[in-house]
């Protein structure tokens, strides 16, 4: 067996050896040129430099188009409108307040009914008026005072009464300003402060009207009592006729 199987093998090496130049013949054969590789290296630096370029064109034109989505953005923002009004709320405290003003008791808020009134009841007092007139243009008198003190009252009421509602406003339209995610909203959030601010003011400027409007007709019924008065001391003090004596009748003519 041993001797079987070392001829076996001296036979397979054998013709192994026998068909090796066989196999390396088509190899040897071959020509040297058409295992060369060609390498340039300025081509390749050039590839590789326009490669390079190229990548940062694209990074600019990425950092383009974020840079134009940011604008976009900020510009939605900067255009949304601010979701609260107080608007309605603050015409409708003006317009309250000025049917306060309009609903003056007597003499209005008119300058031809106001020259009207004082000359008919303001004015000098006509000598040749009666008695009884000059007690009814000063109950009139007394009348217009006490009505424009009601009116002075009711606009300070109205004025008192709006002071809540615009605490509510200012504290609202802070906070929409403060949170405000753009330019128009916070624009918007600052145009209706003012518009308060506005309400508040003309509130105030009616207030002073009705209190001065109260004073005056204080004042001008103190003046025009004083001027009456004068007017009844010197009827009371101009002599009369005086005694006259005449016939009297006593005891059925006896």
């Amino acid at each position: 067996m041993t001797t079987r199987r070392f001829r076996s093998r001296a036979v397979l090496l054998a013709a192994t050896i026998m068909a090796a130049p066989l196999a390396l013949s088509p190899m040897l054969a071959t020509p040297a040129f058409a295992w060369r590789i060609v390498f340039d290296p300025s081509n390749y630096a050039q590839n590789v430099l326009t490669a390079a370029r190229t990548l940062e064109q694209i990074n600019h034109q990425i950092t383009s188009l974020q840079n134009e989505a940011t604008m976009l953005m900020n510009q939605a923002r900067n255009l949304a409108s601010l979701p609260f009004s107080s608007l309605q709320q603050l015409q409708q405290n003006v317009r309250r307040t000025q049917q306060l003003l309009d609903q003056a008791q007597n003499i209005a808020f008119d300058v031809q009914g106001i020259d009207q009134a004082f000359q008919q009841q303001y004015g000098n007092v006509s000598m040749s008026a009666t008695d009884a007139e000059l007690v009814a243009n000063a109950r009139n008198r007394w009348q217009n005072t006490v009505g424009g003190l009601q009116d002075a009252m009711r606009v300070q009421a109205g004025v008192v009464n709006n002071i809540d509602t615009n605490r509510t406003h200012m504290s609202e339209l802070v906070d929409r300003s403060q949170s405000a995610t753009g330019a128009l909203q916070a624009t918007q959030a600052g145009n209706q402060l003012l518009a308060l601010q506005s309400q508040q003011l003309s509130d105030l400027v009616a207030l002073l009207a009705a209190n001065g409007r109260a004073g005056a007709l204080t004042e001008a019924e103190r003046t025009a009592a004083a001027e009456q008065g004068r007017e009844q001391r010197r009827r009371f003090l101009t002599p009369g006729t005086g005694y006259q004596p005449g016939h009297a009748q006593m005891f059925n003519g006896n």
